[in-house]
């Protein structure tokens, strides 16, 4: 009766695995051709454009002016802001979250450290609109008085509410990479007589660095893609920046405010579609280097 009751269970057990494992393996499937028909979708409606365009003046010209009669369609401005506030608010995000992180995993008491990882998955669900209504409102009118400029949407103002949205992701990421560090080499390491300061610098952040890596190569993804905010505070000015303050017009706020007013199927339509071309193969090669860098991890 025993073994009866054990070939059930078991035939029950490998019917469930097989269809938890067929599950899995459809909706992935679905997720990659959803992946294809995307990147199908920008090939066959981006490339056109290189039949009124070559490369060489996509990417090394400085003039974009796509309704023109023939139209210049020099993104290097774009890129070069899209670049530019991406660096930027890593310089200014990046440090700030990985000391958040290092605080809350290692520092924090119990207590403290439940609610600073409450919050940073708070900041996380930040609508990006309403920073940029910040930005517009608050934060332009202040650096236009202090700085003394003709504007305050610009480079710097952008890249400040950008490090707003990579900081959550980041420290999130970077406190699960500390934590996971086993609690044996800590401590080792006080054994060995170090303190709390130098096990953490010396031992914790090192074994948790492909993982502090990775967060950091995530949160540069999500500014890259980033829209709204680029579109509300960056000021829309297609230059190359040449100080924080000047005004800059990423490919993102260029899709988003263009597209709309655009005809279907003329140059103007297909060089916006090579824009976001452009932009899925930056963020699928930073996509890789972290996929990378988990791999070298594990």
């Amino acid at each position: 009766m025993k073994e009866r009751q054990k070939k059930i269970l078991s035939g029950f057990g490998g019917r469930g695995d097989r269809i938890m494992s067929n599950l899995v393996r459809s909706v992935s499937m679905v997720g990659i051709l959803i992946m294809l028909f995307i990147l199908g979708f920008l090939v066959m409606n981006g490339m056109p454009v290189l039949r009124e365009s070559t490369l060489s003046e996509i990417f090394l010209s400085r003039d974009w002016y796509p309704v023109e009669e023939p139209p210049a369609l020099g993104m290097l401005p774009l890129i070069a802001g899209t670049l530019s506030a991406t660096l930027l608010s890593s310089l200014i995000a990046l440090p700030i979250a990985v000391a958040l992180a290092i605080f809350t995993a290692e520092i924090a008491p119990r207590r403290l450290r439940s609610f600073f990882k409450v919050m940073m998955e708070l900041m996380g669900f930040l609508p990006s609109i309403v920073l940029g209504f910040i930005g517009m409102m608050v934060l332009a009118p202040w650096l236009q008085n202090s700085l003394n400029i003709a504007t305050g949407l610009n480079l710097l103002n952008a890249s400040i509410l950008l490090g707003f949205l990579v900081i959550p992701v980041v420290a999130s990421l970077s406190e699960e990479a500390l934590s996971a560090v086993p609690q044996e080499l800590r401590d080792a390491s006080y054994a060995l007589g170090a303190t709390r300061w130098e096990t953490t610098r010396r031992v914790v952040v090192p074994h948790a660095l492909s993982g502090i890596t990775a967060a950091a190569l995530l949160g540069v993804m999500r500014a890259l893609g980033e829209t709204m905010v680029v579109l509300m505070a960056a000021g829309g000015a297609a230059i190359i920046p040449a100080m924080l303050t000047d005004p800059v017009r990423p490919l993102t706020a260029t899709i988003a405010a263009e597209m709309g007013e655009t005809p279907v199927g003329n140059t103007h339509y297909h060089a916006l579609f090579f824009a976001g071309l452009i932009l899925l193969a930056v963020t699928l090669a930073i996509n890789l280097a972290s996929y990378y860098v988990e791999r070298r991890k594990r």
